[in-house]
């Protein structure tokens, strides 16, 4: 069966009640102390440490010490958990938000930055900030020395066979679009089958739309099953010779849900199509290996994995990064340029033409660092449990409904949930939450909008964890969630 708590199907279209209109009167910028409604406040049990780690250290031109959070005794340590010992390396994490300590559950839409890359950024502006690449002087050589580093990082950290199958990019998003209209362009043809599933995020359709236009290649989508999830069987029964890729997502951004990878590469493969993977949500959580998987193209964005934004990359096995065409014209990514044509430098400089996101990208290698200190094993591990803890807590509430499978031995879901309470709008929940509790989830259709409408709704509210949230933090927002519903059905 679906996730359901409390009643039995997807919520009718709920009532909507604008929260301006029902704190009217009562002014927002000034609330009574009757509207603040008490909730648990998460207190900073370990005092603020310094984070011990890397720096970008422009006198090198190679810097591997990794960031490690603050090192307890053992007795401590398995007292504590993750959540509660990274705390401290996140200064944003710290503040008052309309009188309550943050609770921040927005982690799928963007996650926050350890003091370690902080410091990395600022050093990096401060002493190393240069050009790359084409210069000659000291500061451009150890810029580029940092930038190239960077990029054996992200390769390291995904076990990509050679670093030249990493490009950055803007974000994940361009990474997309980068292999619709380089590869998508030179590829596709008029009946070919290009394959997705519902629950796409919008830039992992929204390309291929485009590109199917403009070469006659058909869309095929996969449906839910019962449960909520992506249709497995349904999948397989639309692969055939006509299918030339196959676009999945690794973890549902809306549903939690995990798809196997490694299973539908077999299958994608056997007729012949390539596939690219959507890891947003899953290269920040877990253990990401392209080359186990055997993915063509993978693609993840910097700033959900505790990196700077403006900066994402994709990976593309080299045989095929090599075949295709640059996908933006300019400096970086040309051989020689003539008046009348040019020549191509060779992958990933082929596609990153221009003044990279240079401070960004050692960012992301900063955070690769930090993220390797803690190990992926341990924050997923942690996080399934933060997961479970979270789903059975929302469970408690009445009159609502989770979207996407149950967990189980068996099931795995990530560590958010998406859902809706019968007859109050995600959004006017959201809002009550941070105004008047200091919790930050996110409402919306989430950039899939397809899922939604699959899902019988146009919006719903999500609450997404990452290894530093706590159970705490998570009976903190339940409580504040039954307040909130409390309150809106109070005044129907």
């Amino acid at each position: 069966m679906a996730a359901l708590c409390h009643f039995p199907s997807a919520p009718a279209s709920p009532r909507l009640f604008p929260l301006s209109r029902l704190l009217s009167p009562v002014s927002r910028a000034s609330k009574p102390q009757y509207l603040l409604i008490a909730a648990s406040r998460i207190e900073n049990s370990i005092p603020n440490a310094s984070t011990a780690g890397s720096r970008l250290r422009c006198f090198s031109s190679s810097s591997n010490a990794a960031a490690s959070p603050v090192a307890l005794p053992s007795d401590e340590r398995e007292s504590r958990s993750l959540g509660d010992i990274t705390r401290p390396d996140f200064p944003i994490l710290r503040q008052v938000v309309n009188g309550f300590n943050l609770v921040y559950f927005d982690n799928a839409a963007t996650s926050q930055k350890p003091s370690a890359v902080l410091d990395v950024l600022n050093e990096y502006y401060e002493t190393c900030n240069s050009n790359v690449h084409r210069g000659v002087h000291y500061l451009s050589a150890k810029a580029t020395d940092a930038y190239e580093e960077a990029r054996t990082k992200v390769a390291t950290f995904v076990n990509a066979m050679d670093r030249r199958e990493i490009v950055f990019t803007r974000n994940a998003t361009e990474a997309i679009n980068l292999v619709a209209y380089s590869w998508g362009l030179s590829n596709l043809r008029s009946g070919d089958e290009i394959l997705l599933t519902v629950a796409e995020h919008h830039s992992a359709i929204v390309p291929w739309q485009i590109v199917s236009k403009k070469t006659g290649a058909i869309l095929k989508y996969v449906g839910l099953t019962k449960e909520e999830v992506p249709d497995l069987d349904l999948l397989k029964g639309l692969l055939s010779k006509n299918t030339k890729l196959v676009v999945v997502h690794h973890v549902s951004n809306v549903l939690g849900s995990v798809l196997p990878i490694d299973d539908i590469v077999v299958w994608s493969h056997n007729v012949g199509a390539k596939i690219l993977v959507d890891a947003c949500q899953s290269v920040p959580h877990m253990i990401v290996d392209v080359q186990k998987l055997g993915v063509d193209f993978l693609v993840a964005s910097s700033h959900k994995m505790c990196g700077p934004t403006g900066v994402g990359f994709l990976y593309g096995k080299i045989e095929l990064l090599s075949s295709m065409p640059p996908f933006l014209g300019g400096g970086e990514m040309i051989s020689d340029v003539f008046q009348d044509y040019s020549t191509y430098a060779e992958p990933p400089s082929r596609f990153e033409a221009g003044t990279p996101a240079i401070g960004e990208a050692i960012g992301l290698g900063a955070a690769i660092d930090y993220l390797s200190s803690i190990s992926m094993q341990r924050i997923h591990n942690y996080e399934v449990e933060l997961s479970n803890y979270l789903y059975h807590s929302l469970c408690s509430v009445p009159n609502l409904h989770i979207y996407g499978p149950a967990p189980s031995e068996t099931v795995h879901r990530a560590a958010l949930c998406s859902f809706n309470v019968e007859k109050i709008h995600p959004t006017d929940i959201a809002t009550f939450l941070d105004e008047q509790h200091g919790v930050a989830i996110r409402s919306g259709h989430h950039c899939a909008q397809p899922l939604h409408r699959a899902l019988g709704v146009t919006s719903s509210a999500r609450a997404s964890l990452y290894f530093y949230n706590t159970k705490e933090e998570v009976d903190a927002f339940i409580q504040a969630l039954k307040d909130t519903i409390d309150f809106f059905t109070s005044t129907l």
